[in-house]
């Protein structure tokens, strides 16, 4: 973790278009994990911070020239575009990383693909080691995934093998080092009330005050171990 006395969240929207629902879902998350790390005075009580990164503003090459774009030996990215750059960085700052897409084809967008091919590189993510087993740079760091859907829960676990959630979670998340603490999946959305909407964005605000609590709870539990606060 950045620093065991906050919760730096980056929230990654990767759907490829600008006022989709699931940049509703984002900002009713952001909005309940700050509404619930503010003090009386409405300052952050804690110094947690929020970073958004929206990939519909696709502020970057979403092909990699080659594969020099897909690597950063030793750290040194100083070869990669600087969005790269910032993408790469904000990363690092984040304890905690939230993603949100849609459902596309079993999987998810192409922009969101594009992002943690050219963001989450060899040299600051991971470090290839010997067969199959990566040293994992990202350790200590959380993740919570948001999907909206049309397939039944059942169908996507039994037809689709939960593909989306298990390549991200498992394939890239895992992989990396971060611990993925929930996945949170609405469907049918194609079919949705507004009564069923308005139900999802609570649920994410909720679950946005709730990882709040949580980075909270850790606090105490980090100094009652010993942990160096400003680690």
């Amino acid at each position: 973790m950045t620093n065991s006395t906050m919760t730096n969240t980056l929230v990654i929207i990767g759907h490829p278009n600008a006022g989709s629902f699931n940049h509703a879902l984002a900002e009713q998350y952001a909005a309940g994990l700050r509404a619930a790390s503010v003090d009386a005075t409405g300052a952050p009580a804690d110094g947690s911070q929020v970073r958004v990164i929206d990939l519909a503003e696709r502020e970057f090459d979403l092909l990699p020239a080659d594969r020099r774009d897909l690597r950063a030996p030793d750290g040194d990215t100083s070869h990669l575009e600087p969005r790269i750059r910032e993408f790469i960085d904000d990363v690092a700052w984040a304890d905690h990383l939230v993603f949100f897409f849609p459902q596309w084809w079993g999987t998810y967008p192409a922009v969101l693909k594009a992002f943690l091919d050219r963001a989450v590189l060899s040299g600051t993510a991971f470090k290839y080691g010997r067969g199959q087993i990566s040293t994992r740079l990202l350790t200590g760091k959380t993740a919570r995934i948001f999907m909206t859907m049309d397939s039944p829960v059942a169908w996507n676990r039994f037809v689709y093998r939960n593909a989306a959630e298990t390549s991200l979670k498992r394939a890239t998340l895992g992989y990396c080092g971060v611990r993925t603490i929930g996945i949170t999946r609405f469907t049918p959305v194609r079919f949705s009330t507004p009564e069923t909407r308005a139900a999802w964005l609570e649920s994410a605000r909720r679950l946005g005050a709730t990882d709040a609590a949580k980075a909270r709870r850790r606090q105490p539990a980090l100094v009652a171990a010993g942990a160096d606060p400003a680690a």
